[in-house]
C-alpha cells in the first residue's frame, strides 16, 4: 500500500493535526527532520500541486512514534532504532502493537470491516519472512484493517 494512504488513514482514524501527526514522529526521534509543511504535502492527493511521496523513513517514525503516543515510553530502554523498509506486515505489527491489540481483537477488527481472517491466515503475517509459513500482508488487507481499526477507533 502507498504510505501516503496509510499516513492518511492513520491520520483521520485518530483525527491527527499535522502538527499532532508532526509531535508523534518525533517521538521516535525528536531530531527527525519534518515539519508541517512536510505532511500536508504527504495527505494530498496525487494530482494536487505540492503532492510529495511519504518515504519509508517517514512512516516508520510516525509508526514508532504512536506506539510511544499510545503506549508510553519505557524511560529504561534505549530508543529503539527505526525500520529501513516499511511493508504492510510491518505497518500491522506496529498497529497492533500501538493499539495493544491481541489476536481476538485483530479478527474483530476484520470482522467489523466486512473481511473475515482464519487463526492461520493471521498468524502466518506476523511470523518472521524466512518462516515456511509467513505471508505478505496484501494491500487489500492492510486497508481492510486500517477500515476496521477506524471503525473500532471512531466508532460507526
Amino acid at each position: 500500500m502507498i504510505n501516503n494512504d496509510v499516513l492518511r488513514s492513520i491520520r483521520y482514524m485518530l483525527d491527527l493535526s499535522d502538527n499532532k501527526v508532526v509531535e508523534i514522529a518525533r517521538l521516535a526521534d525528536p531530531a527527525f527532520p519534518i515539519d508541517k509543511d512536510d505532511v500536508h504535502a504527504f495527505l494530498l492527493k496525487e494530482d494536487e500541486p505540492g503532492y510529495a511521496m511519504c518515504s519509508d523513513d517517514v512512516l516508520a517514525h510516525v509508526l514508532d512514534g504512536l506506539i510511544v503516543h499510545r503506549r508510553g515510553r519505557d524511560e529504561g530502554l534505549p530508543l529503539r532504532p527505526v525500520e529501513k523498509r516499511i511493508s504492510n506486515n510491518v505497518v500491522l505489527k506496529k498497529l497492533r502493537v500501538a493499539f495493544e491489540l491481541k489476536d481476538s481483537d485483530m479478527h474483530q477488527v476484520f470482522a467489523d470491516a466486512g473481511f473475515p481472517v482464519s487463526r492461520p491466515e493471521l498468524s502466518a503475517l506476523f511470523r518472521q519472512p524466512g518462516h515456511k509459513n509467513f505471508r505478505k500482508c496484501g494491500d487489500q488487507l492492510l486497508r481492510n484493517f486500517l477500515k476496521g481499526l477506524t471503525l473500532r477507533v471512531r466508532g460507526a
